[in-house]
């Protein structure tokens, strides 16, 4: 049985149990049909055993040896990850630079922060790839129980994760990447290799480029170790079984001939807009569009973009500002940002 399958036959039930709204009472009613879905824990169809079940099958999908659905984003993978393989004391390489959940999860472990550095990209102001050298570098001179690498970054740039995968099993430390914005590598052939069946922990989110609900993630795990008392510390022992069901048909979906087909309409229109722009764009993963104009910084370029176009961005610096291109993004969204691009002198 599905996750969607439970959740149908749950809808018919007379529930004297928790969430105490029954399927009922709708307080949001814009959202009356997450309630009538929201189901409880205590339940005879038994949502664990099915949710179990799905997260085999995810696993047989991206072909690892286990990937477990997380609705509190990545930054709940990447501290699973690390509470899993990291004793008290032990040390974590991470980016100084890195998402915040990175040295909180060293610290939540009780491990020690040792951080390296990524060069800047000065045309972009965007940080490039992550060095295999200098990863072995540090790895040479001390013992550490993992190294955390963030590929792709927000602007798209990916690092050898092989060669860097290499060098950590080399000197015994687990290597955990941060490919939030990668959800969608593993899928389509245009876009950077993905990590899941190289690195020992690969963390994605579903929301940023893969069409799911903010915050829906994934972790995978290929190695030996049993991740589930981590994973138990930091999350609630009622997890949203619509958020739960919505992940399961996100990567139903993203494994469909629909997605395929609609990814390459996505590809189509954005090569278009590239076509046509009077502004540089650098998209080292085609669904991330860092845009320069020659007159004016990044930061007034974004606000060109809201104040006259009514265009929001996801990121921006003193250089450049990036335009993420993710599933929901239709051909007329393109095409207005094509004008708004084209229009800039």
């Amino acid at each position: 049985m599905s996750l969607k399958s439970l959740l149908r036959k749950k809808r018919d039930k007379l529930l004297f149990t928790t969430p105490s709204h029954s399927g009922r009472l709708f307080v949001f009613r814009k959202l009356r049909n997450l309630y009538r879905f929201d189901i409880s824990e205590t339940d005879c169809y038994s949502p664990q055993d099915v949710l179990a079940e799905s997260q085999k099958w995810a696993a047989k999908i991206y072909g690892t040896k286990q990937t477990i659905y997380l609705t509190n984003g990545s930054t709940s993978g990447i501290i699973t990850a690390v509470l899993s393989c990291t004793q008290k004391d032990e040390k974590v390489l991470i980016w100084k630079n890195s998402h915040i959940c990175h040295k909180n999860a060293v610290k939540l472990a009780g491990g020690v922060a040792v951080y390296y550095d990524v060069e800047i990209d000065l045309e972009w102001g965007i940080p490039k790839s992550v060095n295999p050298e200098l990863i072995e570098n540090y790895l040479s001179k001390g013992s550490f129980a993992a190294v955390i690498v963030t590929s792709p970054t927000y602007e798209g740039v990916t690092s050898d994760i092989q060669k860097i995968s290499e060098i950590c099993h080399r000197y015994g430390a687990k290597l955990i990447v941060d490919e939030a914005h990668g959800a969608l590598y593993p899928f389509f052939d245009e876009l950077p290799e993905s990590a899941v069946n190289i690195a020992d922990f690969t963390v994605q989110s579903l929301h940023k480029t893969a069409g799911g609900l903010n915050p829906t993630a994934l972790l995978h795990n290929n190695t030996e170790l049993d991740v589930t008392h981590a994973f138990k510390l930091i999350n609630t022992t009622s997890p949203s079984y619509p958020i739960l069901a919505s992940i399961e048909e996100n990567i139903r979906f993203l494994n469909s001939s629909r997605a395929r087909k609609l990814f390459k309409k996505l590809v189509t229109d954005i090569e278009g807009v590239k076509s046509i722009s009077n502004c540089d764009i650098f998209s080292p993963d085609l669904t991330k569009l860092n845009i320069k104009s020659k007159s004016m910084t990044g930061f007034e370029l974004s606000q060109l973009f809201y104040d006259q176009y009514n265009i929001e961005d996801e990121r921006t610096n003193e250089k450049s500002t990036l335009l993420l291109c993710g599933l929901g993004i239709t051909t007329n969204m393109l095409k207005r940002l094509g004008r708004a691009l084209n229009s800039i002198k």
